[in-house]
């Protein structure tokens, strides 16, 4: 699990840190109220995919891995979702006047055509992708990714910087035959919409797998599986994107939403190393935890998975905030105004890995009514909240109402977890580490040497403090012995 972790990772890493770079960029061509369009709009394609995949991807490992025709689980999956993404497209296609008036970006229906072509590709390969997870074929899966992620940072580029600097510099080259100056951020979707293009063409061979005798049965059956995790993906993207979504909706005018939109998304992107371990982890185990479930060892097998897990994501959550002085500086500084937010939203991203890793008792119980409970749950959490503080606070109210949501969401899956499914978590030690960090970051908070780099070096002993801690626990001064020897 930990090697296809790190190649998981790898493509995965490398993306989120390439978006990134991108934040930077795009903070320093766009003001915050053009940003926080992106921002606003980007929120909803987040919950719209999920809509569009409706937990088919989990449901294919489910029975994929136990039954003997996974090509006719295959097949069906791919041809109900490709089904529905035809629908979706025509049912935008119909409403685009009245999506354009509501998300209060006239003259920009193009936007919604560009992310609503995207959504439905990427809906389409979902299943493709999620046939090399569960063949654990990480390396293509991987390798296409990258390849992604490398033409949606090219075509960002073009357009938004080499673009505007040829029409400056090089007013005789006629540019504007593939670039106009005035579509702004309406390149950012231009560049998304090729990039999955690119993904299709790369998974047309797994496409060859589909058949065309659609099964009714097994339609049924992965429907009635994927119903209740669909249900958690909605309400698991309301909990992370609705404060971007609501937002302009809840500030009052005379504070500029939009503006507090923009600074609210800048900084949530700070805790991007989180977002990549979490969502590295996430591709790894899902597949991981159902073939591991046949094994005798499984559930200690589970145990401590989530306790490295929590060690390593105390690890990012420390080491950003100990060094945000420097990683700052990957925005632009009229941003900085909401650094306070970063480490709410590291932790939420941390409690969400922690919740993640839990929900395995529904899933190998097929009691996936109890995760969409819990999701419907931590949704009520978000929305209240949101519409409690963001109109008395602005964006820190966003930053508590999803650490709030995603600390109960946790809590509540490992009381129900333990008495449907009885893990050995080692609860003692997983508290203790937590705690240990926290008094850590808080005794950062001390240290107010007006030098940056002072500051950073001060902490640097904090953080070698919780390595230290953790590697004495754990017991692992022989391990890291015989590393250094096998090298030497």
């Amino acid at each position: 699990m930990a090697g296809e972790t790190a190649i998981y990772g790898l493509s995965s890493i490398v993306g989120r840190f390439l978006n990134w770079l991108l934040v930077p960029f795009y903070t320093g061509v766009f003001l915050p109220d053009e940003y926080g369009i992106v921002t606003n709009l980007m929120s909803y394609v987040a919950i719209l995919l999920v809509i569009l995949t409706y937990g088919m991807e989990t449901a294919y490992f489910r029975f994929a891995s136990n039954e003997k025709d996974s090509s006719s689980i295959f097949s069906t999956a791919v041809l109900s979702i490709s089904f529905t993404t035809l629908l979706f497209w025509f049912a935008i296609f119909i409403n685009l006047d009245e999506l354009v008036k509501f998300l209060s970006i006239e003259n920009h229906s193009n936007f919604i055509l560009l992310l609503a072509i995207t959504l439905g590709l990427d809906a389409i390969t979902s299943l493709p992708f999620a046939k090399l997870r569960q063949e654990n074929k990480a390396v293509r899966y991987a390798g296409i990714k990258l390849g992604n992620i490398f033409i949606n940072l090219g075509l960002n580029l073009f357009f938004l910087w080499i673009c505007p600097w040829i029409a400056r510099t090089h007013p005789d080259i006629p540019i504007d035959m593939v670039w106009n100056k005035d579509f702004g951020i309406g390149y950012i979707f231009v560049a998304f919409l090729v990039s999955s293009l690119f993904n299709l063409i790369m998974l047309l061979p797994e496409f060859r797998h589909v058949k065309l005798n659609f099964d009714k049965k097994i339609l049924v059956k992965l429907l009635k599986y994927s119903g209740p995790i669909l249900i958690v993906s909605i309400c698991g993207m309301i909990n992370i994107n609705l404060d971007k979504m609501i937002m302009p909706q809840l500030i009052p005018e005379h504070l500029n939403p939009l503006y507090q939109t923009g600074i609210y998304g800048a900084n949530y992107k700070l805790a991007v190393i989180m977002t990549m371990f979490i969502q590295a982890f996430r591709y790894a185990f899902e597949p991981f935890f159902f073939a591991q479930a046949k094994q005798e060892n499984s559930k200690q097998v589970y145990a401590d998975v989530l306790k490295y897990f929590v060690i390593f994501g105390l690890l990012i959550f420390l080491s950003v905030l100990f060094y945000l002085d420097l990683v700052k500086i990957f925005i632009n500084s009229r941003y900085h105004e909401g650094l306070g937010i970063v480490p709410y939203v590291l932790l939420a991203n941390f409690f969400f890995g922690i919740f993640f890793s839990l929900s395995l008792w529904y899933k190998l119980t097929d009691k996936t009514k109890y995760g969409a409970y819990i999701a419907i749950i931590g949704s009520v959490i978000t929305v209240g909240l949101n519409i409690i503080l963001v109109p008395k606070i602005g964006y820190f109210g966003a930053a508590y109402a999803v650490l709030i949501c995603f600390s109960v969401m946790t809590v509540i899956s490992y009381i129900w977890g333990q008495k449907y499914y009885p893990v050995p978590y080692d609860l003692k030690r997983i508290l203790f580490y937590i705690v240990l960090a926290l008094i850590l970051y808080m005794g950062s908070l001390l240290i107010t040497d007006t030098s940056r780099w002072m500051r950073m070096l001060y902490k640097t002993p904090l953080l070698l403090l919780f390595l230290f801690t953790v590697i004495q626990k754990e017991n692992l001064w022989m391990s890291i012995k015989k590393l250094f020897l096998r090298h030497s």
